[in-house]
């Protein structure tokens, strides 16, 4: 018998890769398990693993230690002497800690944090699973956290509260799917149009020529500035890291056509 078409072409909604499964899984589990920790201990985890830029400023940006803590002095803000303190306890060994830029990715701050990112790993990871397998959606996450936290910490350098989260990680999967999500659909030998992780990815050009790349970029972009800055309705549980989620972004943009496996549409420009 002859497979169906429109059987064929159909993507139950939750049925996710694994490698996207078990990402959220891992992300959940973290932080179900931080719940069991004492407060203090769990403190000592962020100091550990999350993005501190002031540590990576003094360690790798010849800023030196006193200079940190005279602008978190000059902080108009009744806690300015606790981040003082802070600031002391967390320079005082001069680490770098190069792995924070990425195990900061694996903590978030609430419940609300790590669900909204699974939620946004799982619509944009999912398309990015199918298309390039397990390793190389991996190697996109790792380098768009990386990415992320780098521009994070070069924007906020003398910054000492941690910083966490996927929300870089998942930026460059949502980058890198808009390379290929709204291509136009090609027809495959066995009769039926590609899917969307299967169109093959357009050239730059051609997305910045085409109208649904720029509303999907629009938006995201006007999102970030709404959470980051004006943060309507008491929806953020903390300040938004946008640095963070831009330099996601921009380092999946470049990145994946290293990564894409399918080669590139010829251009629909004119000559």
């Amino acid at each position: 018998m002859m497979p169906n078409p429109a059987r064929s072409s159909r993507e139950p909604i939750l049925n996710l890769p694994s490698v996207v499964a078990w990402s959220i899984g891992v992300l959940v589990g973290i932080h179900a398990l931080r719940s069991f920790l004492s407060e203090e201990t769990d403190f000592r985890l962020l100091l550990d693993y999350a993005v501190i830029p002031a540590r990576w400023a003094v360690a790798y940006g010849g800023v030196e230690v006193q200079e940190v803590l005279n602008a978190l002095r000059r902080a108009s803000s009744p806690e300015s002497s606790s981040l003082v303190a802070l600031g002391r306890f967390v320079l005082q060994d001069g680490e770098g800690r190069p792995w924070t830029a990425l195990t900061y990715a694996f903590l978030h701050g609430s419940w609300s944090h790590v669900l909204i990112n699974g939620i946004w790993l799982a619509a944009f990871g999912t398309p990015i699973a199918r298309r390039c397998g397990t390793g190389r959606f991996l190697a996109l996450a790792a380098v768009s956290a990386v990415g992320g936290a780098v521009l994070y910490a070069f924007m906020n350098s003398l910054q000492i509260i941690p910083m966490i989260g996927a929300s870089a990680a998942v930026s460059g999967m949502m980058a890198a799917a808009s390379w290929f999500m709204f291509a136009p659909a090609e027809w495959l030998p066995e009769g039926r149009p590609t899917l969307a992780h299967e169109r093959r990815r357009e050239g730059l050009l051609d997305i910045v020529r085409n109208r649904q790349v720029l509303i999907f970029l629009g938006v995201w972009f006007a999102a970030n500035y709404l959470f980051g800055f004006v943060q309507p309705f008491g929806v953020a549980d903390a300040s938004i890291a946008w640095e963070a989620h831009v330099g996601g972004f921009l380092v999946g943009l470049a990145f994946f056509p290293l990564l894409d496996p399918l080669p590139p549409r010829r251009s629909r420009l004119p000559a």
